[in-house]
C-alpha cells in the first residue's frame, strides 16, 4: 500500500513538471519575477524614502532636513512601479507563449509571443467612454487599453491566451497547408515572416472575433467571462482552508523528497501572485489592502528558513538535541537557513521519509501560516503589500513585506518562534531513540 502511494505520488510529481502547459506557465512567471519585485521595491522606497508630512506620512526620509530633495522622486518610483506591475498580464502572455512555444519544438520561432500578444490586445475593446455627471448616455472620450486589462486583473486572461493562441499558431504552422515558400535567395529572417504569416492572421483574427462577439453580442467581453469564473477558485486558493490544504501537498512532496514548492508552483503562483498585486496596488494609493494570503504572506509565514520552517529545527537541535549527527548538519545548516535555503537539513538529517521528524515537518509550517493568519485578522500584523525576495531573512523579511511596519517584522518572528516548539519534543524524543539504541 505504502509502495503503490509512494509511486502515485512521484508519478503525480513527474507529470506536473514534465506538462508542456504548467511548464510554460511556471517559467513565465520566474522569468518575470525580478520586474515583479522592482515593482514592489518601487512601492516601498516611495513611502520610506520619498513620501512627505504633507501627505501624511511621517516616517520618511524625505522628511528628515536635508532630505527634502527625495520627495522629488516620488514621481519616478510611481513611474516605474506602474511600468513594472500594471504591465504585468502583458508580460506574462508575452513570456508564456514564449517558453510554450519551446516546448511544443518552435524555440527559434520568435513570432509566436508577438502573436499572442497582438491577441490578447485583440480582446480588449479600446474604446474608452465616460457618462458625465447628469448624462443618460455614455460619451467617447478617445481609444486605449485600461490597465485593468494589462495589470493582475487580466492575469488569467494572459495565462490563457498565451497558451492557447500559441497552440492555434503552432498547430497552423505544424498543418503544412498555410506556408508561403519562397525562394532561397531571401534572407532567412524574411523567409520565416511570410511562412508564418497566415497562421498568425489566423490567430489573431480567431481572438479578434471573439472579443468582438463578446462585446457585441454579449455586451461583455472575455475579461469579465473569466474573472467571474475564477473568482470562487480565488476565494479558495487564498483563503485559508485552502491554503493550508496547499501547504500540506507541499510537506508531503517534500517528505518524498520532491520539491513541492516547484510542482505546485504552475498551479498556485498566479492565484498568490493575483492577491499580491492587488495589494500592492491598493498600498500605493493608500486604500486598505485588500487580501491576508499572496505572495508575501506565503514568504513571510510557510516558506522563511526554508519549506518546513526548518529554522525551527535547527535552533531545537542546537539547544536540545544530544545526538552528534544532528549538530554537526545544523552547524552547517545555519548559513542556508538564514536566507531560506533548507536543502542542507532537508537531505542531510534527512527529512525525507523520516517518520519522526516528519510530523513537526508537516505541522511547523501549519502552525505558522495559522499563527500568521490570526494576527493579521485581529489586527497586530499588518496586510502585506510589498513583495521582498523570498531569500530576505525571517524578521526582515516581514518588516519590508509590510511597509516598512515593525510589526510586519515582530509577527513573522512569532511565528517562527512556534516551529520551535514544535519541533522540540520530537527532538528529545530522537535523543531517547539513541540512548536506546546505544543500550
Amino acid at each position: 500500500m505504502n509502495e503503490n502511494f509512494m509511486n502515485g505520488l512521484l508519478s503525480f510529481a513527474g507529470k506536473m513538471q514534465s506538462n508542456k502547459i504548467l511548464s510554460a506557465i511556471k517559467d513565465g512567471f520566474v522569468d518575470n519575477m525580478p520586474v515583479v519585485i522592482m515593482g514592489a521595491f518601487c512601492t516601498l522606497f516611495q513611502f520610506i524614502l520619498s513620501a512627505t508630512a504633507a501627505q501624511g506620512y511621517q516616517i520618511s526620509l524625505a522628511n528628515v532636513p536635508g532630505f527634502g530633495w527625495l520627495a522629488g522622486l516620488w514621481d519616478m518610483w510611481g513611474m516605474m512601479n506602474y511600468g513594472c506591475m500594471n504591465f504585468m498580464a502583458v508580460a506574462i502572455v508575452f513570456l508564456v507563449s514564449m517558453h510554450y512555444a519551446e516546448n511544443l519544438g518552435h524555440a527559434g520561432d520568435k513570432t509566436a509571443p508577438a502573436v499572442a500578444l497582438a491577441s490578447f490586445v485583440s480582446l480588449i475593446n479600446t474604446k474608452i467612454t465616460y457618462t458625465p455627471e447628469g448624462a443618460t448616455e455614455a460619451v467617447s472620450v478617445g481609444s486605449g487599453v485600461l490597465n485593468t486589462y494589462t495589470n493582475a486583473q487580466g492575469l488569467f486572461v494572459a495565462l490563457i491566451v498565451g497558451i492557447l493562441a500559441t497552440l492555434i499558431y503552432v498547430k497552423l504552422i505544424q498543418s503544412g497547408k498555410l506556408t508561403l515558400k519562397l525562394p532561397d535567395s531571401v534572407p532567412p529572417n524574411v523567409a520565416h515572416s511570410f511562412s508564418v504569416l497566415f497562421p498568425a492572421v489566423l490567430t489573431i483574427l480567431c481572438f479578434g472575433l471573439l472579443g468582438f462577439v463578446m462585446d457585441k453580442v454579449f455586451h461583455s467581453s472575455f475579461f469579465t467571462l473569466i474573472a467571474t469564473i475564477m473568482a470562487p477558485v480565488q476565494a479558495i486558493m487564498t483563503g485559508l482552508p485552502g491554503y493550508l490544504v496547499i501547504v500540506l501537498i507541499m510537506m508531503l512532496l517534500w517528505w518524498f523528497g520532491i520539491h513541492g514548492p516547484n510542482v505546485m508552483g504552475a498551479v498556485t503562483t498566479p492565484f498568490m501572485t493575483a492577491a499580491y498585486a492587488a495589494n500592492n496596488a491598493a498600498f500605493a494609493a493608500g486604500e486598505p489592502l485588500p487580501n491576508i494570503i499572496c505572495t508575501p504572506f506565503g514568504s513571510a509565514f510557510f516558506s522563511h528558513t526554508g519549506s518546513g520552517i526548518t529554522g525551527g529545527l535547527i535552533i531545537a537541535i542546537l539547544l536540545f538535541s544530544k545526538r552528534d549527527d544532528y549538530k554537526a548538519i545544523a552547524r552547517l545548516a545555519i548559513p542556508c537557513g538564514i536566507f531560506n535555503i533548507n536543502e542542507p537539513i532537508i537531505f542531510g538529517i534527512p527529512m525525507v521519509m523520516n517518520p519522526l521528524l516528519g510530523i513537526p515537518f508537516f505541522l511547523a509550517p501549519v502552525v505558522s501560516v495559522t499563527i500568521g493568519y490570526i494576527l493579521t485578522v485581529i489586527g497586530i500584523c499588518p496586510r502585506f503589500g510589498v513583495d521582498a525576495p523570498w531569500t530576505t531573512p525571517t524578521g526582515i523579511l516581514g518588516f519590508l513585506a509590510s511597509g516598512g511596519n515593525i510589526m510586519g517584522g515582530l509577527s513573522q518572528l512569532i511565528a517562527f518562534a512556534s516551529s520551535i516548539l514544535v519541533y522540540t519534543p520530537f527532538v528529545i524524543i530522537a535523543n531517547k531513540q539513541v540512548s536506546e539504541a546505544a543500550a
